[in-house]
């Protein structure tokens, strides 16, 4: 008879009232006496979302003001003309390779970052990075106050902001795993500044670490096998504070399941980015039911797609939970992208309404596989068994995996620059067969998914068969041997 050992490290969490990690802010709540464990934790969460919130409003901009610096000039009678040097017969090429200096230094720095978030106290690291990546925004900005006509100055700007926005994500998702297991210039200037403002409220208010304020932090339980008959239940801290090591970088590309999410991320993060960079562009100068629309509204008109972005983030968080297999959820979502990329093309310019309803459902299905991956998959394979519960780890795998997928973020908007010229068709396509190419990616993981949901399947078959002719700790015991048969074969993906 087999018997479960419940072995619970207990440790003492109440630190000093002035422990040299906590927050200024944080010191002034203690004072008033209105800090809680679940305050804590809401205010962590709340923090972070609004944290790479303005990461991201601070990379949109640059897409808006496309269709500004290169007008449409089919739709104007009189004094059209750009930003030089934008305003050339090459200005798709040139607004590609803008778009190439930031997401290739975005997708370097990741690497980068991922490695210095686990050596570094990650508030200090996160706020140096918002505070710069604000100044780079605003720089940006101030080009055309300053009547900057260089382009060698944007491109100088964009690949700075690039590394600097790499700091954002990474640390986000270690944080978050530690505490749950009005013109051109101003539309750079804006989100900079409030980035930049961001920045100062993370470094007073952020608790990168609940053991910084005497917080427990969250449990983790994986169970080992002592012996042939005794399985033991271990409960140990996710969140080690200081005393957690960062592993190699190699140890981590190892983990099962991060290559081929990596690569799936790198052919998703292309799609998505290239929508995130040219479709107020390409709606300025596509016909919508016969009728052309300017950069205000086709920028307002391409929110849209984001919007169908968050929905399509939340839906595939839903269904991920829910039937515990992140894989096939990220292939049919993928693999439903890819006809709606088609419809949207060729159906979506009838009229305005139908072009907003195709809009928003092919966002759902660009953007829920690449939010899944960048979030959940990549803290549960963070937090992988091999890794002895040590969260530090989650910081560089999400750079790993992040950083591909920026490679391909990268790569998306300089090829839709290179291909625009000959027909958006092409550029389409092109989107298509990369959502194919995700889709394919993962095949490996979808087959241990689906071996995985068999296996539990039988368990409880066999558990119901055994349960008339012996004991319950026996059912047990069969069904849990048959069960692990098939999980030891598995890697761990998203649950």
């Amino acid at each position: 008879m087999s018997s479960k050992i419940s072995l619970t490290h207990h440790t003492d969490f109440q630190l000093h009232e002035y422990h040299p990690k906590v927050p200024y802010g944080i010191r002034f709540i203690r004072w008033l006496g209105l800090e809680r464990i679940t305050a804590y934790r809401g205010w962590v969460l709340i923090l972070t979302f609004f944290a790479y919130t303005t990461y991201h409003l601070s990379r949109k901009p640059i897409s808006v003001v496309k269709g500004t610096l290169n007008p449409n000039c089919s739709k104007h009678t009189s004094n059209c003309h750009g930003w030089t040097p934008f305003d050339s017969h090459d200005a798709d090429e040139l607004l590609g390779a803008l778009d190439l200096a930031f997401l290739f230094s975005y997708a370097v720095g990741m690497f980068f970052s991922g490695l210095l978030a686990e050596h570094m106290d990650l508030r200090h690291f996160l706020t140096v990075g918002m505070l710069a990546s604000g100044l780079f925004s605003i720089a940006f900005g101030l080009g055309y106050f300053w009547n900057v006509h260089y382009f060698a100055y944007f491109v100088v700007v964009q690949i700075l902001s690039g590394f600097c926005q790499s700091s954002g994500w990474p640390s986000v998702v270690e944080c978050v795993g530690n505490w749950f297991g009005k013109g051109r210039g101003y539309s750079f200037i804006v989100p900079g500044c409030i980035i930049s403002g961001m920045g100062i409220i993370v470094f007073l208010f952020l608790v990168v670490d609940p053991t910084h304020v005497g917080c427990p932090p969250p449990q983790q339980h994986c169970k080992v096998q002592v012996d042939s008959s005794s399985p033991v239940e271990i409960s140990s801290a996710s969140g080690q504070g200081d005393n957690a090591h960062a592993i190699t970088f190699w140890r981590a590309v190892l983990i099962p399941g991060v290559i081929e999410y990596s690569l799936c991320l790198f052919f998703a993060k292309l799609v998505s980015y290239t929508f995130l960079f040219w479709l107020p562009f390409y709606i300025e100068h596509t016909p919508i039911g016969g009728e052309r629309y300017g950069p205000r509204i086709s920028a307002d008109l391409s929110t849209l797609f984001d919007v169908g972005g968050i929905i399509g983030g939340i839906l595939a968080g839903y269904i991920s939970d829910k039937m515990e297999c992140s894989g096939i959820t990220v292939v049919v979502m993928l693999i439903i992208a890819a006809p709606m990329l088609f419809i949207y093309r060729f159906l979506a310019n009838a009229n305005l309404e139908t072009n907003i309803v195709l809009m928003a459902v092919t966002g759902i299905c660009v953007n829920g596989p690449y939010a899944l991956i960048t979030t959940a998959v990549s803290a549960n394979l963070g937090t992988h068994p091999c890794l002895q519960g040590n969260t530090k780890a989650m910081a560089t795998v999400t750079a790993i995996i992040d950083g591909t997928g920026s490679m391909g973020a990268a790569l998306g908007p300089l090829l839709t620059g290179i291909i625009s010229p000959t027909g958006w068709n092409n550029v389409f396509f092109m989107l298509i067969a990369a959502d194919v190419l995700a889709a394919i990616l993962l095949s490996r993981q979808v087959m241990f998914e689906l071996q995985r949901c068999c296996s539990s399947s039988r368990r409880e078959m066999l558990a119901s068969s055994l349960s008339d002719r012996e004991s319950g700790i026996h059912t047990d015991s069969a069904a849990s041997s048959y069960s692990n048969s098939w999980d030891e074969q598995a890697p761990l993906l998203g649950s």
